[in-house]
């Protein structure tokens, strides 16, 4: 795997690669000054989720993750570099000719994961 970070002027450009017999890789372009969540967005919808549920043989567990409101990044350009069919099977070939419907950048944060329960 690897990952490039850079900023050229007003653009920043966030690249992710990784080998699994060939290499795959993801970019993505955008303004490089964050913006702060709008509420309602989609953005907000796909980041603000604070808890997650596992299985583990018959008990289901809570746990709760806690960080701040994350920025995001208003995206100019985005590239896809990914065999599907490679590394998830014919089932998601389908997906080399598809143009993504949405696409994020958000401005991350460390996290704290709570002590979680059985449910």
């Amino acid at each position: 795997m690897s990952n490039e970070i850079n900023v050229n002027n007003d653009e920043l450009t966030v690249k992710y690669s990784w080998k699994n017999g060939s290499w795959h890789s993801m970019q993505i372009v955008a303004d490089s000054n964050p913006l702060s969540m709008e509420t309602n967005s989609e953005f907000e919808f796909i980041t603000e989720h604070y808890f997650g549920f596992t299985k583990r043989e018959n008990k289901t567990s809570e746990y709760e993750v806690c960080h701040p409101k994350w920025e995001y990044y208003q995206i100019k350009d985005c590239k896809l570099n990914i065999e599907f069919r490679t590394l998830y099977g014919k089932e998601f070939e389908f997906l080399n000719h598809q143009t993504p419907i949405s696409v994020m950048l958000a401005e991350g944060s460390e996290i704290e994961v709570k002590t979680k329960k059985y449910i």
